[in-house]
């Protein structure tokens, strides 16, 4: 088994509760959490030098995803393949993409829904569409993280049915971040996967670099052996999965 340690972040295009916009101030909150990658919602492009490249600098990480404004984005200190942005309707947007981890392969799904209830629905109803977590092929762990604008109880049904919510701290709230009341931001996870610590960071610099607070988690991946039953395994460390 392997733990690796992961985060969810709506950066608010680096715009931060004061006003101000600071991509170094959103990397030092990322840094001070040390995750191995990151899911990042709602970052802005800044003409050719986009908040992820900038954020990417800065941490050492490298980046995946497009540099567009209201664009969702990986980094990851682990190299990650099939990247692809999937429009969920509306403002709703999936940046979809396989982290390779010592030998396994995680499926990632980075996620930001649309506040207004009628449109989320339809957002959700297209994630767990057969393109995206109602695809057959997904054969190893899943880890979907995000923005879901709203409570668990008013818009997650339909993924807790498929998925399991990741456990949270009792007082779990992300948004708004200087007095976080609505737990928005949050992780869903699939097949052999287990929550080894989860905690919202609520320092000083996190309640004031973005109007969400980032959630932080160490997950235990099991060994593929575990959950995928093959006759023969393949001679790399990469485990065989639909790409």
């Amino acid at each position: 088994m392997y733990t690796i340690r992961v985060m969810t972040y709506h950066v608010r295009r680096c715009r931060g509760g004061d006003g101000i916009t600071s991509s170094e101030r959103v990397a030092k909150v990322i840094g001070e959490g040390a995750p191995d990658f990151v899911a990042l919602q709602d970052l802005d492009s800044n003409g050719d030098d986009g908040q992820l490249r900038q954020l990417g600098e800065y941490l050492g990480m490298a980046w995946y995803g497009p540099i567009k404004r209201g664009s969702n984005g990986f980094l990851s200190y682990y190299p990650l393949r099939g990247i692809r942005e999937y429009s969920l309707g509306g403002d709703g947007v999936c940046l979809r993409g396989d982290l390779d981890f010592r030998g396994n392969r995680i499926h990632l799904f980075n996620v930001r829904l649309d506040s207004r209830p009628d449109w989320r629905r339809l957002q959700l109803a297209n994630l767990l569409g057969e393109e995206l977590l109602g695809n057959r092929s997904l054969a190893c762990p899943i880890v979907v993280m995000g923005d879901f604008s709203s409570l668990q109880w008013a818009g997650g049904f339909g993924l807790s049915a498929s998925l399991k919510q990741a456990k949270r701290p009792l007082w779990s709230g992300t948004y708004p971040a200087r007095f976080p009341l609505v737990g928005r931001d949050r992780v869903y996870l699939c097949r052999q996967i287990r929550v080894i610590d989860t905690r919202i960071m609520r320092g000083h610099h996190a309640r004031e670099a973005s109007s969400h607070l980032p959630h932080l988690l160490t997950l235990q991946i099991s060994d593929p052996s575990s959950y995928l039953h093959v006759k023969k395994m393949s001679r790399s460390s990469m485990e065989p999965a639909a790409s």
